[in-house]
């Protein structure tokens, strides 16, 4: 038992960092990246159909390419910016890369199905669009939006086990390594209920901040 834990306990911190600190990053450039996509799209407050489907065009890419792949075509970035290509600090960057578009893409999604009547207010209000944006429809979006960060942050966990596979670091890599290679199943189902706990814990902070949040 000491020494399972003794492999499993230091993946733990790895994971978090992989999962929350990829997670940060995804939001602070996916944020700005939904909310040009929401500005410019047909029928858009700010309508630009060249600059949308040069935006769109890039975040189905990216949301496209297999994240394994991914990590694999971002290798030479992991190199230049981290000095290697494998660990935590590395794997951090095709993470972030692969949750950008998909949180710009949810929060796009939201933002626009916020209710036209009180846009309209707003706009009748005389206010500007970036009023609009950050007053009227974040906060309208906002259950949704965090419904949405629950989502990138479980899909980030299953991201960093498949990084585990390639040295990326944290559970998966504790998975693959001592599971899988060396036939330790003990470890391989510790890793395994680890990654799930983690999981529901997410989903369920997620649901009740929802919850909490949703005035309606």
């Amino acid at each position: 038992m000491e020494e399972i834990l003794s492999i499993v306990l230091p993946a733990i911190p790895q994971t978090l960092i992989l999962v929350f600190g990829s997670a940060f990053l995804s939001i602070v450039f996916g944020m700005p990246l939904g909310i040009i996509l929401t500005l410019t799209r047909p029928g858009g407050l700010n309508e630009r159909r060249v600059l949308y489907s040069v935006l769109d065009g890039i975040v189905n890419f990216l949301r496209s390419v297999p994240f394994i792949i991914l990590m694999l075509i971002l290798i030479p970035v992991m190199r230049m910016i981290t000095g290697k290509a494998y660990g935590t600090a590395a794997t951090v960057i095709p993470l972030t890369v692969a949750a950008i578009p998909f949180f710009a893409r949810i929060l796009e999604s939201h933002l626009i199905n916020v209710d036209k009547g009180v846009i309209e207010a707003a706009q009748s209000m005389g206010s500007t669009k970036g009023q609009i944006i950050y007053r009227v429809l974040i906060p309208e979006a906002m259950p949704q939006i965090v419904n949405g960060i629950t989502m990138v942050i479980i899909n980030l966990i299953g991201y960093s086990a498949m990084a585990g596979a390639i040295g990326g670091g944290g559970l998966g890599e504790v998975a693959v390594r001592y599971g899988y290679t060396y036939k330790r199943m003990e470890i391989l189902w510790a890793a395994v209920i680890l990654i799930v706990a983690l999981v529901q814990i997410v989903q369920f902070i997620g649901t009740r901040l929802e919850q909490k949040i949703d005035k309606k």
